[in-house]
C-alpha cells in the first residue's frame, strides 16, 4: 500500500504524456511527473521514490529526496506563512506544511525550527509539527548503555543539550561529554552512556570503556598511516590541536596512543608520533 510519506521501490507500470504511472504489488498506481522520469527507462524497470500529495491532494512520486521522511525530526525553515500555518522548506518542490494547530510558539520566516513529521491520519498529508514532545516518549525505552544511535540536537540549557534519539526518546548529551562545536539541528552519532531508574538516557559522543578504546585504536593508525607514518601531535600537545588532527578528547588520545605504543605499534618523540617499521 503506497503511503504518502515515505519511500517506495516501484515498477514503471506505463508511460503517458505526463509522466510514467508506478505500480505497486497490490496494483496501486502512482505518477512520476516528467520533470523526475530517466529518459533511458522502461516499463518494468525499478525506481525508488518518495511518495508525498501534491496542492491537489493528489498522491504523486518524486525522485527528490526531502530532508526527513513521516516519523522523523528535522531542523527546518520557515519559508512561508498563513493565517492557516507555516510552510517549510523540506528539500521537495512543494514546501512542508506546518498547521497552526501545531505551533507552539511564534515561528517567523527565515528562521529554522526544530519539527516531527507525520502522516495525518484524517486526510494522509504529511504534515509537521513543533510540538515535538508528542511523538516522542521514555516511558518505554528501546535502547540500552553502549548501544550507537542517532541523534538530533534540539534544545540547549545550562547542563548541555537535550537531543533526540533515533526519533523516539528525548536524551541528554551533557557539556563534559562534548569535545568539538554542537550546535542545534546537528544530525549525529552517539552512543548510550546510561539509562536511569526514571527512564532518563544520557549519551555521549564517543564510546566509553574498552569498545571505545578499540576503535580509537583503529582509528588513529588509520589516521597516522595516511600521513605516512607521522603525526605531528603527542601528549603534550594543546586538546585543540589534538582533536583537529585526530576528531579525539585529549583523554581518548593519550589512553589510544598509551595502547598503540605498548604493542610497539609507534614510537612517541616531542610533538609527534612515529609508526615503527
Amino acid at each position: 500500500m503506497l503511503k504518502a510519506g515515505n519511500y517506495h521501490t516501484l515498477k514503471i507500470n506505463r508511460t503517458t504524456a505526463n509522466g510514467q504511472y508506478l505500480i505497486d504489488e497490490d496494483g496501486e498506481e502512482v505518477l512520476l511527473p516528467n520533470r523526475y522520469v530517466d529518459e533511458n527507462s522502461v516499463e518494468g524497470d525499478e525506481v525508488e521514490v518518495f511518495v508525498y500529495k501534491d496542492s491537489e491532494d493528489r498522491i504523486i512520486a518524486t525522485t527528490e529526496k526531502p530532508y526527513a521522511i513521516a516519523g522523523e525530526a528535522a531542523y527546518l525553515e520557515v519559508v512561508d506563512k498563513t493565517l492557516n500555518g507555516a510552510f517549510l522548506d523540506w528539500g521537495l518542490l512543494k514546501d512542508l506544511f506546518l498547521p497552526v494547530r501545531n505551533m507552539p510558539y511564534r515561528m517567523d520566516v527565515g528562521e529554522k525550527y526544530i519539527v516531527f513529521i507525520y502522516t495525518d491520519n484524517v486526510n494522509g498529508r504529511v504534515v509537521a509539527s513543533a510540538r515535538i514532545s508528542s511523538f516522542l516518549s521514555n516511558s518505554e525505552i528501546t535502547v540500552n548503555p553502549g548501544d550507537e544511535v542517532n541523534i538530533l540536537v534540539a534544545q540547549k540549557n545550562d547542563l548541555g543539550f537535550r537531543v533526540i534519539i533515533n526519533n523516539k526518546h528525548w536524551g541528554m548529551l551533557y557539556h563534559n561529554q562534548i569535545f568539538s562545536p554542537v550546535s542545534i539541528g546537528d544530525k549525529l552519532t552517539a552512543f548510550v552512556r546510561r539509562v536511569t531508574e526514571d527512564n532518563r538516557i544520557d549519551v555521549s559522543l564517543q564510546l566509553q570503556g574498552y569498545k571505545e578504546v578499540k576503535r580509537s585504536v583503529d582509528t588513529l593508525m588509520e589516521i597516522i598511516e595516511k600521513n605516512s607514518g607521522v603525526l605531528n601531535v603527542s601528549d603534550d600537545s594543546t586538546p585543540e590541536d589534538i582533536h583537529a588532527a585526530t576528531g579525539m578528547s585529549k583523554k581518548v588520545f593519550k589512553r589510544t596512543a598509551g595502547v598503540l605504543l605498548k604493542a610497539g605499534k609507534i614510537k612517541i618523540e616531542k610533538g609527534r608520533i612515529i609508526k615503527t617499521d
